[in-house]
């Protein structure tokens, strides 16, 4: 939808809407089973959700193309992500609350275990502890380079954020992360001539940082990716009309949360917490955005059983969920990561979504099977929200 026109027919309300967003939710069958990671889990309440939902599978960017996070998630609250495209530098960096300047190109780090040959065993050195990374941030701290002030902060486990401070500097240079094990980081190379000092800037500070990191058993290296200034970005409260809250554990996602102008509430813990923080402030929003990082975590490791479980965890707090009566209740993802991949896919996205207003369809269980028969089909995600409003009675008639 046109963001002008979603602007023009929304309309005020009491109406609540939640949006679940399990990272990673979709997965391929096993080879062994013929089921995928939410055929095989016991997902109960899911499952009787679903039969009582519009169900259907949701593309995050286009047919063929495997999204990250953030587009995924853009999708997901309305923004075109090929019109509106930050850099996970940018997102990061906001989720940990550093105040990016105009002129600072940010760029997600990841800290990765290089073998005796110098290519990457570990994409992601054993997710190390965070405060184990946060000691290593502080050694990268000492690198300097001509022309650039230079801040590297600690995120979480393997994660870090390299900002280069400096006039002058291009945001249009390639990732080092091959995004893959068993070769070793790319040079980054500038995509445009504004760029080609800043990625000579990116790769003595690579250089520096390995001398400095070589003594390491499993973070001996690191790779770079989203480099990004910081963008403009219609503002989520402005064009739906909503009261909007951000519950996510980890930083990229509160991160973007905020430059859409949510209310990112601080919330360290789990679903536990996230679901008493919803209880806290229900009467301060209207709109509830919630992360789960688990579904992804798993499936990116390649580790079928575990994100079975994670959907299991997912599943047991439906109940709770439910309890609030919100209006509308949408349970999605940002992209699918089958396990069988151990990475990000292309695949269509189960999609759930309820109110008191829903055509049921034929859909007994909430997979990849039985949502492609539901009501609401294969679509864009960034139909999601346009959906949400209707069910929650926000948007105004269009025309006469």
């Amino acid at each position: 939808m046109d963001l002008e026109l979603a602007k023009r027919l929304a309309q005020p309300a009491r109406t609540r809407i939640i949006l679940c967003v399990l990272d990673g939710l979709g997965g391929l069958a096993q080879h062994a089973t013929l089921r995928s990671e939410l055929e095989k889990a016991q997902i109960s309440n899911l499952d009787r959700l679903a039969a009582r939902s519009e169900v259907g599978l949701t593309v995050p960017v286009g047919a063929g193309i495997t999204p990250g996070s953030g587009p995924g998630h853009l999708a997901l609250f309305g923004y075109d992500p090929l019109r509106f495209d930050i850099g996970r530098g940018v997102l990061e960096a906001t989720g940990i609350d550093f105040d990016l300047m105009p002129t600072d190109v940010a760029a997600r780090g990841n800290f990765c275990t290089l073998g005796p040959d110098g290519n990457i065993s570990d994409r992601r050195a054993g997710r190390i502890a965070s405060d184990a990374s946060a000691r290593l941030v502080e050694r990268l701290r000492d690198i300097k380079l001509p022309g650039a002030e230079v801040f590297v902060e600690p995120v979480r486990e393997h994660r870090f954020v390299l900002v280069l401070r400096g006039e002058g500097l291009g945001d249009a240079v390639s990732t080092t992360d091959p995004q893959r094990e068993g070769v070793p980081p790319l040079p980054a190379r500038p995509l445009d001539t504004l760029s080609e000092g800043t990625a000579a800037l990116v790769n003595e500070f690579v250089r520096q940082a390995q001398e400095l990191l070589k003594d390491q058993p499993q973070a001996n290296g690191l790779t770079l990716r989203g480099f990004a200034k910081y963008p403009t970005l219609p503002q989520f409260p402005e064009v739906w009309g909503l009261r909007a809250a951000a519950l996510a554990v980890y930083p990229m996602y509160r991160g973007l949360a905020k430059l859409a102008g949510m209310t990112a509430i601080p919330c360290p813990g789990g679903m536990t917490e996230q679901i008493h923080l919803i209880r806290q402030n229900w009467d301060n929003y209207d709109f509830f955005f919630v992360h789960y990082k688990k579904t992804d975590a798993a499936g990116e490791d390649g580790n079928f059983e575990a994100k079975c479980h994670a959907l299991e965890e997912f599943d047991s707090y439906v109940p709770e969920l439910l309890s609030f009566n919100a209006d509308v209740l949408m349970i999605a993802g940002d992209h699918s990561t089958p396990a069988l991949m151990a990475a990000h896919s292309w695949h269509p996205v189960p999609f759930l979504l309820y109110s008191a207003y829903c055509r049921e369809g034929n859909a007994m269980h909430f997979n990849e099977q039985e949502c492609v028969k539901g009501s609401l089909g294969t679509f864009p995600a960034v139909d999601v929200m346009p959906l949400a409003m209707a069910h929650a009675m926000r948007f105004a008639k269009y025309g006469a």
